[in-house]
């Protein structure tokens, strides 16, 4: 059981399986064929010893909904086809399945809960709603807790380090970071400003996630005291939001959310488009932000939902995109170069400043 959401990427699907931000929820591929570059082995590592070819070390949707899944793959990277790594991992999947009609169904009622089931119950229908009305809802449920790592993870070689409030960090994020310069030590997500400021951080980066973010309270209180403290913060995703509740905004339940590589987004400070990588199912109300210090950076193009914040004096900004990409466009890669000018300067990109910014 799970929420049923789709994503419109053409590929990627290694990357967004293994994305903890899918946990709880059942991933619907609107492109029509899924596997055909198979499933490389998670044994093949980049420069920092990091799986080179997912997010995570392992699958993290509750199933998959695809019209369908290739079994002859065609890859040199590929060592076996996507239905026997699923099947290793104890991942259900469905295909034979109109994508386009149940990704319309989505987006007119909104995304909602569904169950796959395979044997003899799959024909007991009945029995099936009755589980499906007794389940808990995708919102009430602390998926963060199930993907947080439960103690210090280090990354890299001693240096200047960066803390990560890990809500389920991508490591595409970790990636980014390490290739910046910094040390990485990745930390629960529920770590008090006491905790992180051990490490004595040069800046903190609050990631992605899955569910919702008001159940992050405690989180947004530790980015608040971070914040005040006047220590770099950059909000991903899940950690914009988190930002936002640090500072007195709201956020709200989008009916289908943004998931996908070609999400147009526009710097409010230049005017400048970007294609982005998404994959979140909630945002920051924009009414809400009035009266607080923080400042509209990013817009969707498609809806005008809030796509990135800045704070108005302290050294903190956010987007609601991923910019480390993994899968998708690297159009704003430079999101990581403002943080690390933020990190080792120690102080906030400025309106001007932001002005001056260039892929």
């Amino acid at each position: 059981m799970g929420e049923v959401v789709f994503n419109t990427g053409m590929v990627g699907y290694l990357e967004s399986m293994t994305d903890p931000s899918y946990a709880g929820q059942i991933l619907t591929f609107t492109y029509p064929l899924i596997g055909n570059y198979g499933v490389p082995p998670y044994s093949a590592r980049d420069e920092f010893g990091l799986p080179r070819f997912f997010e995570s070390d392992s699958i993290k949707v509750s199933g998959i909904v695809v019209q369908e899944a290739c079994d002859s793959p065609s890859h040199w990277a590929s060592k076996r086809p996507l239905s026997k790594w699923m099947e290793s991992e104890g991942i259900p999947g469905i295909q034979g399945v109109d994508t386009r009609a149940l990704v319309t169904k989505l987006r007119e009622a909104g995304v909602m809960m569904g169950i796959l089931a395979s044997g003899p119950d799959a024909k007991d229908r009945r029995m099936l709603a009755e589980l499906l009305a007794k389940a808990s809802s995708y919102s009430s449920q602390n998926l963060v807790k199930r993907v947080s790592v439960s103690g210090p993870v280090v990354h890299g070689e001693p240096g200047t380090r960066v803390v990560v409030l890990d809500c389920g960090t991508k490591l595409g994020i970790v990636r980014n970071l390490l290739r910046r310069g910094f040390q990485v030590v990745r930390l629960p997500y529920d770590s008090s400003y006491s905790a992180v400021m051990k490490y004595d951080p040069a800046g903190v980066v609050v990631c992605n996630g899955p569910g919702d973010p008001n159940l992050l309270a405690d989180t947004a209180k530790c980015v608040g005291s971070l914040i005040d403290g006047d220590v770099p913060v950059l909000g991903i995703c899940l950690g914009e939001q988190v930002v936002g509740m640090s500072q007195g905004a709201e956020t709200f339940k989008l009916k289908y959310g943004h998931r996908g590589q070609n999400k147009p987004c526009v710097d409010l400070t230049t005017g400048r488009g970007y294609v982005t990588s998404q994959n979140h199912g909630y945002a920051i109300s924009e009414k809400t932000l009035k009266g607080t210090d923080l400042r509209q950076w990013f817009v969707n193009a498609d809806d005008k939902t809030i796509e990135g914040v800045f704070h108005a004096s302290r050294p903190c900004m956010a987007v609601q995109f991923h910019p480390e990409a993994t899968p998708g466009p690297y159009d704003t890669l430079f999101v990581f170069d403002r943080f690390a000018e933020m990190a080792r300067r120690g102080r906030q990109p400025r309106g001007e400043e932001l002005r001056s910014v260039r892929a």
